[in-house]
C-alpha cells in the first residue's frame, strides 16, 4: 500500500504589516513559481520586517515548496500569527516532513480548529494520525475532507487504505473504486483495488484490476510483480512467470520479485532455475525469511534435506516465531532416517508454544452438553479438491451422509482457494462450506465458534495451507487431528490424533501432545478412483524381467533408501527400476537420480524415470510394474492405496514411527502381511522371493483389486461407522468432563 504525500494548495495572503507593494510583490512571485527568488526576498523583508508574520510565513512556505529547512521561519509565524491557519497548516507539513508526526498532528488540528473548512489540513492530519497508528481519528480526517471537497481524490484513496488497514475490505474497496471514478488512470487505486481482491479471494478481479494499473502505469513494478502473485494462486503459472521476470526487467533489485519467481518455477518443477532465483532474492536482501524459508522448500523437494533444514534455521534465526516455516522443519524431520519420535515432539512442542502464544483461546462454547444429540462436525482442510486427501476423505465423508445424516452435521472450511469438481463432490456432503482462504486465524475462529461446531478435525497437520495456529483459539470443545497428518501437531489445543493398532501399536509410547484415538482397524480409507483403467496382467510375463516401482514424491528417496533398493535390483538380475515422480520432470534432476544409483553400481539402463501426468495416465503406469517398493521412514499412503487397486503389490519395510508404518497398516488390511519386512535383509529377501514367483504375483495381480475393495482399506461404510463411533466416544468424554469439571 502507498500513502500520497502531503498534498494540498499552500495559499498566503498579504499582511498590513507590510507595504501593499512588498506584500503583492511575494505573492506575485508565489504565483509564478519563482520560489527561489521569493525566497531570496522574503529573507531580505525578515530582516527589515522581523515582526511581521506574513514575511516568515512566505519565507516558511517558499522554503517547504523547495525542500528545505522552513521549521525555524514557520515557528515565527505561527508565534506571530496565532490566528492564521495556513501557517499552522505548513508548519504541520514541515513538521511531518522533518519526521515530528506528532508536532504535526498537533498544527494541523489547529488549523481545522480555527478553519473548519480547511480540506488540505483536514486531509494532512489524517495522514499524520494514520501515521501514529490512530487509524479510527484517520478515518474521520479524511471524511471531513471529502465532504467539503467530493472529488478531491488522493482523500477517497488514503481513505481506502486506513479502511484495508482495519480489516474494513468491503469499505476500502469502495473507496479505491471512488478514487478511480474520479480519476480513471490512477495506477496506484487500481493496483491497491487488486490487492483487496486479492485479499478477498476474488482472483480473476484482482488480476484485471493489477493489469489495468499495468495499462495506466507500464513501468509499475509493484503491480507486475503482484499480478504474477494472482496469476499464481488461479494456477496459471507460466503466466505468473512472465510477470515476475517484467517485474524484474523494470527493477533488477527487487528481492520480493526474485523470491517469487523461484518460488514459482520450483512449482513447475525447473528446480535449478528455482535455486538461482531464490539465491539471488537472498543476495539481494539477506534478511529476507520467506526467500529462505522458500528456499529450503526448494532444497526439500530435491531431497537436500540437510541444506533444507540449514535454509529454514536460518530464516528462523531471523523471524523466531514464523509458524509456516516451524511447521516446515518439523514436516521434513520426517524425512530423516535417523529422527527418532522423541525428537520429533520436541519440535512439535516449540511449535506448539509458538501458536499458543499467539491466540487467546476461547473457554465457553454454545452447545448443549447431550451425549445422544446430533452432532455438528468441522473439517478444516486445505486439501478439499483433487489432492491425495480428498481422494481420501470423499467416500468417508459421503459415507457418512449416506448413514449418519441424522446424527452427524458435517461443516467444512476450506483453507485453500482451489476448487474443482471433487471439491463440489465434497461440498454436497455437508450442511455447510465456508471459503476460509482470505479469513484471519481470529476471524476463522469467531465463525467456527459461532456455527457451534462441537468436534472440529484438522486434516492437515504441518503440511501446506493448513490452520493450526487457529487451533489455539479453540473455537470447539473438541478438536482433532486426522488423515493428512502422520504425527504429532505439538498444539495443546488439539485434543486427540485419529490411529489405528498398525500404524501407532498400543504397545508402543506415543510420543504426541494429542491424547491417542484408535480405530479400530485402519486410520486411512481410500476412495475407488473414479477412473476407468483396467488391471493389466503381469508385466514381467510379456518382459522377461521383473520392473520394480515407486511413484512416491522424490524427497522420500534418501540415501539409505537409494541403497536398500540398490541392493534389491542387484539381488534380482535384469530388473529394472521405474520411478515416477513430479520432480523428473526436471533433466537436471533425472541426472542426479542416476549419479545416486549410479554410486551405487546400478547403471543408468535400469531405471526408467517419468515425470507428472494426469490421474488417468498415471494409474495405468502402474501396469507396467511388477512390484511396488515403498519408500522409508517416510512411507507411501496414496500411491499405495493406488497401487494396490491397479494390482500391484507393495514392499514395505516396518519403522518406529507411525510414518513409517503407513505401509504396514495398509498391508496388514489388504491381507498382505507377507509384504511386510521387518529389517533391510528382510526387505531384500522378500524382494527376491516375490520376484522369483511370477505364477503367484500374476495370480495376486489378478485378484487383487476385488481383495483391496472389499478390505477396510476401500469399505467407507464400515470405516464411517467406526468413525462415527470414535466421534461419539469423543464427545461424551468430553460432555462427562465438563459436567464433573
Amino acid at each position: 500500500m502507498k500513502n500520497k504525500k502531503n498534498k494540498g494548495p499552500v495559499a498566503v495572503s498579504a499582511s498590513q504589516v507590510l507595504p501593499q507593494a512588498d506584500g503583492g510583490y511575494l505573492i506575485a512571485l508565489f504565483n509564478a513559481g519563482r520560489y527561489a527568488d521569493l525566497e531570496a526576498r522574503a529573507r531580505q523583508l525578515s530582516v527589515q520586517y522581523p515582526s511581521s508574520g506574513f514575511v516568515w510565513k512566505v519565507l516558511g512556505t517558499a522554503l517547504l515548496v523547495q525542500n528545505k529547512d522552513g521549521l525555524e521561519a514557520l515557528q515565527n509565524a505561527v508565534a506571530l500569527l496565532p490566528g492564521d491557519a495556513e501557517a499552522l497548516s505548513n508548519l504541520g507539513n514541515v513538521q511531518k516532513a522533518q519526521g515530528l508526526v506528532q508536532e504535526a498532528a498537533a498544527s494541523y488540528e489547529g488549523a481545522v480548529a480555527i478553519r473548519p473548512d480547511f480540506v488540505a489540513a483536514h486531509y494532512n492530519l489524517g495522514i499524520a494520525l494514520k501515521e501514529l497508528g490512530q487509524t479510527e481519528k484517520a478515518l474521520a480526517s479524511y471524511r471531513q475532507a471529502i465532504a467539503l471537497l467530493p472529488g478531491f481524490v488522493e482523500a477517497h484513496f488514503n481513505l481506502g487504505i486506513a479502511l484495508k488497514d482495519l480489516e474494513r475490505r468491503d469499505e476500502a474497496m469502495a473507496s479505491y473504486r471512488q478514487a478511480i471514478a474520479l480519476k480513471p488512470d490512477y495506477a496506484e487505486a487500481h493496483y491497491n483495488l487488486a490487492v483487496a481482491l486479492k485479499e478477498a479471494g476474488q482472483l480473476d478481479e484482482a488480476v484485471r484490476c493489477y493489469r489495468q494499473a499495468i495499462a495506466c502505469k507500464p513501468d509499475y513494478a509493484d503491480a507486475h510483480c503482484n499480478l504474477g502473485v494472482a496469476l499464481e494462486a488461479m494456477g496459471q503459472l507460466n503466466e505468473a512467470v512472465a510477470s515476475y521476470r517484467q517485474a524484474i526487467t523494470l527493477q533488477p533489485g527487487m528481492a520480493a520479485a526474485h523470491n517469487n519467481l523461484g518460488n514459482v518455477l520450483k512449482d513447475l518443477g525447473r528446480y535449478e532455475a528455482a535455486l538461482g532465483s531464490l539465491q539471488e532474492a537472498l543476495r539481494l536482501k539477506p534478511d529476507f525469511a520467506d526467500a529462505c524459508n522458500n528456499l529450503g522448500n526448494a532444497f526439500k523437494d530435491l531431497g537436500r534435506l540437510d541444506e533444507a533444514l540449514q535454509s529454514y534455521r536460518r530464516a528462523l534465526a531471523l523471524d523466531p516465531d514464523a509458524t509456516d516455516v516451524l511447521g516446515n522443519v518439523l514436516f521434513t524431520s520426517n524425512y530423516l532416517a535417523g529422527q527418532t519420535p522423541d525428537e520429533l515432539l520436541v519440535l512439535a512442542r516449540q511449535y506448539g508454544e509458538v501458536v499458543q502464544r499467539k491466540a487467546y483461546s476461547f473457554t465457553n462454547w454454545s452447545v448443549e452438553r447431550d451425549v445422544h444429540r446430533p452432532l455438528r462436525v468441522g473439517i478444516v482442510s486445505g486439501d478439499l479438491c483433487l489432492h491425495p486427501v480428498g481422494y481420501f476423505v470423499e467416500g468417508v465423508l459421503r459415507a457418512l451422509k449416506a448413514q449418519s445424516a441424522d446424527s452427524i452435521a458435517l461443516f467444512a472450511y476450506a483453507t485453500h482457494v482451489r476448487h474443482d469438481a471433487l471439491s463440489e463432490r465434497i461440498k454436497a456432503c455437508c450442511v455447510g462450506w465456508c471459503q476460509a482462504t482470505t479469513m484471519s486465524d481470529q476471524a476463522l475462529a469467531q465463525r467456527i465458534h459461532a456455527d457451534r461446531i462441537d468436534i472440529l478435525i484438522d486434516l492437515s497437520g504441518h503440511t501446506a495451507h493448513n490452520r493450526l495456529p487457529m487451533f489455539a483459539w479453540k473455537p470447539a470443545p473438541v478438536q482433532v487431528s486426522w488423515l493428512g497428518y502422520f504425527a504429532t501437531t505439538g498444539v495443546a489445543a488439539m485434543d486427540y490424533f485419529v490411529a489405528d493398532p498398525w500404524t501407532l501399536p498400543e504397545s508402543e509410547g506415543a510420543p504426541f501432545t494429542e491424547q491417542i484415538w484408535r480405530l479400530p482397524e485402519t486410520r486411512l480409507c481410500f476412495t475407488e478412483p473414479a477412473v476407468d483403467v483396467a488391471v493389466s496382467p503381469l508385466p514381467a510375463l510379456q518382459n522377461g524381467h521383473i520392473t520394480f516401482g515407486c511413484f512416491n514424491n522424490l524427497t522420500k528417496m534418501n540415501d539409505e533408501v537409494v541403497s536398500l533398493w540398490a541392493r534389491v535390483l542387484k539381488a534380482v538380475d535384469g530388473s529394472q527400476l521405474m520411478l515416477k515422480a513430479e520432480q523428473l520432470d526436471d533433466p537436471g534432476v533425472c541426472e542426479m537420480v542416476k549419479a545416486r544409483f549410479a554410486d551405487q553400481g546400478v547403471a543408468s539402463d535400469r531405471l526408467v524415470l517419468e515425470g507428472r501426468s494426469n490421474r488417468t495416465d498415471y494409474l495405468a503406469r502402474y501396469g507396467h510394474i511388477d512390484i511396488a517398493l515403498d519408500p522409508f521412514p517416510f512411507t507411501g499412503g496414496t500411491t499405495s492405496a493406488e497401487s494396490l487397486w491397479m494390482g500391484v503389490p507393495v514392499l514395505t519395510l516396518a519403522g518406529e514411527r507411525l510414518v513409517s508404518r503407513q505401509g504396514v497398516g495398509l498391508l496388514m488390511n489388504a491381507g498382505l502381511p507377507e509384504w511386510v519386512a521387518t529389517d533391510a535383509d528382510d526387505y531384500v529377501a522378500k524382494a527376491v522371493a516375490h520376484a522369483r514367483d511370477l505364477m503367484a504375483l500374476s495370480a495376486l495381480r489378478a485378484g487383487l483389486r476385488k481383495q483391496v475393495l472389499a478390505s477396510p482399506v476401500f469399505d467407507a461404510a464400515r470405516f464411517a461407522q467406526h468413525f462415527e463411533l470414535a466421534l461419539r466416544g469423543m464427545w461424551a468424554r468430553w460432555c462427562q468432563q465438563a459436567t464433573q469439571g
